[in-house]
This record gives structure tokens, C-alpha cells and sequence, in this order.
């Protein structure tokens, strides 16, 4: 633990070079802020926070620079994520009174506005659709002897899959399939759909199962969806052109990165900074994510990426606020899907 001086230091320290981007003196840190100090006594405590690790000295007489644990320090003391300022908080309200259509489309548009917020890459991922709910599900005929499921699931997702008939139903029987399907499979997960019992009629049981087996097989939407958006704003992030290209792979593998956001979620970190995330090519980068839910259940999950030297308070002020947005546009829009 810090002393309130040191601290006080340090947090002047990190605002100033996330400001500038420029190392930071002892005689500049003096005149911020109350510390009510000369600048020798700064230069001194800012040579014991850099013994401890979490200032540094890029050069012999040039000014310290915050590392990833000055960093740390400085975003665990947030009291929150702070607040949008007016005019991005509007622009959000806008964007969330305005955004209709797919699913898809809505989340590459989220990924945008996020990237739009803060200067940095966002990334919008969507969870695997075998892990939502279903919402509804029904089966339509097609031609005598094959039909389509469509189960609406409670991501806002629709899942089609086709179904070969045993022999060609009435409209009773598909009307009694659907029926059955929506009696015993709305409400659970697409990848643990129960067995259905039988309603009594050999056929209509015949076409449910066929129907069910159906939606319990992976498809398209069983892989989490990645939406990345700014990913050119990354190239004025960052002075040397290696750091940007490996930046920029790493945004175009879609495994790593759902790997990474799911890493980070399960060891309860909302703020990655540096080598903490375990990524070497992004260890001069800082992830910030949350995730957002779906009528109280986890659909996915919102972040950006960015420079250590990144505005912490502003990265996660729009994260929390694009999440909940977000979420709370999905569980009103779902039941219109």
C-alpha cells in the first residue's frame, strides 16, 4: 500500500502521461494538484515508487513514466467508472432509439459506436447460440416430406434448421408438433434440450424428435460471433509500426480474442493492463469488457482495446454504459423478433 503522497503522486503522474504522452517531470508534478511540496521532495518519492515498481525511467535525466502496475494502482483507486460526458451520453441514447434490424447488424453497429466513444478498437463478441434459451420454436412445412424448425431464442438470435419428414403430416400434426415443441422446450438452453415425451400420436412424436435432434446439432450459430469496429483507430495509437500490425492480426483472430474475453471474465477482471491479459503481442494494450445480459442471463460480452496509456475513466464509463444499453435494447427487442 501507498501513502496518500506517493499516491497522490503516482495518480498525477498517470493523468498527466495519459494526457501528453510524454514523460513526466518532478517539477511538473509539483506545481499539479495540492501536494503542497517542493519538487525535490517529489523527485525523491517518485525514486521510491519507481524502486517499487510502479513508476519508470525510459532515460537518464528524462522523466518517469507510469508502468503496468502504476497503472494498476491507479485504476483499482477509481471509485467507479465514472460518467459519460453530455455529449456521448446522447449520442448513445440516440444510437439505442434508433438501432432496429438484425441482430447481426445491431451488434457490428454497437461495435462502432463503442470504437466512436472512445478512440479506441471495440469489440462486441456474441455468445454461442447452443448456450441461450429458446424463446419460441415451431415447425413450418415446406414441400410433403421436409420441413423447417425456427426456434427465437432469448438472445434475439433465430436458429433455423431443416427437418426431414417420415411421411408428409397434416397441417393438425405440424400444428401438433409445434405445439409440443413449444410445451417442452421454450425456456431451455439449445444445448441441453431435454427429451420430449410422447404426445400419443406416432407421427406427430416421429417429427417432434426429428425436430428436436435437430436444434440439439451444432449449426452455424453454435460459434460465438466476434464484431470488431475502429480497428483502424489503432494505428494512431501507437509509434511504432511492428506494435500496430501485431495489434491488428491479433483483432482479425476471432479465437483469441473470444479466448481472451472469456479468460478475463472468468478470473472477475473488468480492466486488463499490459502483461496481465497474457497476450504477448498486446502487452503494451489495455481490454476493458463487460458483459451484457439478455432478461437477466449472460448473451455476450462488450470491450475495447487500447493503449496502456489509455483514459481509463472514459474506456470504462462507455463500456458500462454501452453494455447495459445494449442489454436492456435486446430483452425489449426480443420479443418482436
Amino acid at each position: 500500500m501507498l501513502d496518500d503522497r506517493k499516491a497522490a503522486i503516482l495518480r498525477a503522474v498517470v493523468e498527466e502521461y495519459i494526457q501528453t504522452a510524454q514523460p513526466v517531470g518532478s517539477a511538473h508534478v509539483a506545481r499539479l494538484g495540492d501536494l503542497s511540496v517542493s519538487s525535490a521532495t517529489v523527485r525523491n518519492e517518485m525514486g521510491v515508487l519507481e524502486r517499487e515498481g510502479y513508476l519508470a525511467q525510459p532515460h537518464t535525466s528524462a522523466g518517469r513514466v507510469p508502468t503496468d502496475k502504476g497503472y494498476r494502482f491507479f485504476v483499482d483507486s477509481l471509485a467507479g467508472p465514472g460518467q459519460l460526458d453530455p455529449a456521448r451520453t446522447q449520442q448513445v441514447r440516440v444510437f439505442f432509439a434508433t438501432a432496429h434490424g438484425e441482430l447481426e447488424r445491431m451488434l457490428s453497429d454497437t461495435s462502432h459506436l463503442l470504437s466512436g466513444l472512445t478512440d479506441y478498437a471495440a469489440v462486441v463478441v456474441r455468445q454461442g447460440a447452443e448456450a441461450v434459451r429458446v424463446r419460441s420454436v415451431q415447425l413450418v412445412g415446406l414441400v410433403p416430406r421436409a420441413g423447417l424448425v425456427v426456434a427465437v431464442l432469448a438472445s434475439g438470435a433465430v436458429e433455423k434448421r431443416p427437418v426431414d419428414l417420415p411421411e408428409e403430416p397434416t397441417a393438425g400434426q405440424l400444428g401438433s408438433v409445434s405445439t409440443h415443441l413449444a410445451v417442452h422446450l421454450v425456456g431451455e438452453a439449445l444445448d441441453r434440450l431435454p427429451a420430449v415425451p410422447p404426445s400419443g400420436d406416432p407421427v406427430v412424436d416421429a417429427v417432434v424428435e426429428r425436430a428436436r435432434a435437430a436444434l440439439s446439432h451444432p449449426g452455424v450459430g453454435a460459434d460465438q460471433q466476434v464484431f470488431v469496429g475502429g480497428a483502424a483507430r489503432m494505428a494512431s495509437a501507437f509509434d511504432a509500426v511492428h506494435t500496430i500490425r501485431q495489434v491488428l492480426d491479433i483483432l482479425e483472430q476471432q479465437f483469441v480474442l473470444v479466448t481472451l474475453i472469456r479468460d478475463l471474465l472468468d478470473r472477475g477482471l473488468s480492466v486488463a493492463i499490459g502483461a496481465e491479459h497474457g497476450v504477448v503481442p498486446l502487452a503494451d494494450c489495455s481490454i476493458v469488457v463487460a458483459p451484457y445480459e439478455i432478461e437477466g442471463e449472460r448473451a455476450g460480452t462488450v470491450g475495447i482495446l487500447g493503449p496502456t496509456r489509455m483514459h481509463y475513466e472514459q474506456a470504462l464509463a462507455a463500456v458500462a454504459v454501452v453494455s447495459r444499453r445494449l442489454g436492456r435494447a435486446l430483452s425489449e427487442g426480443s420479443g418482436e423478433r
